[in-house]
């Protein structure tokens, strides 16, 4: 039977270019090179999660403006499924312009996320977890994401958070998670350092967590007993939507590993993908 992933959060259209620098005010450069794919935390990582041969569909609103058609096809490329909750909007999709510096593979980037493109969980099927083997939430539909969450506990589904920064409404989504995926940036209310994020995460009754720090070592923590795990070094071209691929990856992994051994293996997956420009030609 063939494992299926719902991802539930962000749609964007990025807008990719490689360069050899930021622009300064009042500056025009000419890019290396660019790409256009669909885009977002949760998308990125359903992506990643067909390409390793699951079946995965992304839980959000695209809507149908021409501008659409673009992420549409993009998705149907990769095979996946799109649960659109608002496919009648016109409103234009967030897009996210994004540079990345030739040297460096660092990125900057500026998008108006799911801020005017939120969901109302009225809007949820009733079998929306139908055939369901792992959630994702990435927190940008905060209100559908609590919803899902608590409906997966109930049904003993599986539940990872995307937790790249700190996001209201996530007091409410965290008790019904499994699994706590964050960044370095992930700084609950009132915790200075990561050894209080562990314990605040701790505390709402997450059992497992890691922290990732790009190509420093990920923190874990499983049931309170703390680890290390090494990253692959290797020489980063595009660090763009790597947090995204690795959470991908780790769904994937989690289904048939351990937790640890699904940290490191989605690692591995995160930094191939950094070898590559964009956010898909590490597929190719």
């Amino acid at each position: 039977m063939p494992i299926n992933g719902l991802f539930v959060g962000l749609v964007t259209l990025d807008l990719i270019y490689l360069a050899e620098s930021l622009p300064k005010n009042n500056q025009k450069i000419v890019a290396v090179d660019y790409t256009v794919a669909a885009g977002g935390p949760a998308t990125n990582a359903a992506v990643t999660f067909s390409h390793l041969g699951d079946k995965a569909s992304v839980l959000g609103i695209v809507g149908s403006h021409p501008m659409t058609q673009l992420i549409k096809e993009d998705l149907a490329n990769y095979k996946i499924g799109i649960i659109d909750l608002n496919s009648t909007t016109q409103n234009p999709p967030p897009v996210s312009s994004i540079i990345v510096t030739q040297s460096t593979g660092e990125r900057a980037v500026i998008s108006i996320n799911a801020v005017k493109t939120q969901a109302s969980e009225q809007s949820l099927s009733a079998d929306v977890l139908r055939n369901i083997n792992i959630v994702m939430i990435d927190g940008h539909q905060m209100t559908l994401g609590i919803a899902i969450a608590q409906m997966a506990k109930a049904k003993n589904i599986p539940v990872v958070i995307d937790g790249g920064s700190w996001k209201p409404g996530f007091e409410k989504l965290l008790p019904f998670v499994d699994y706590a995926i964050c960044s370095a940036n992930f700084h609950p209310p009132q915790c200075k350092n990561e050894e209080e994020v562990f314990a605040y995460l701790s505390q709402v009754g997450i059992p497992y967590i890691a922290i990732t720090h790009g190509e420093n070592p990920i923190q874990y923590s499983i049931d309170g007993k703390k680890g290390i795990l090494n990253v692959p070094g290797v020489r980063a071209v595009d660090t763009l939507g790597a947090g995204d691929i690795f959470h991908g990856a780790f769904c994937h992994y989690i289904l048939q590993e351990s937790f640890t051994d699904a940290l490191e293996q989605a690692s591995h997956v995160a930094s191939l993908s950094c070898q590559f420009f964009g956010t898909r030609r590490w597929m190719e």
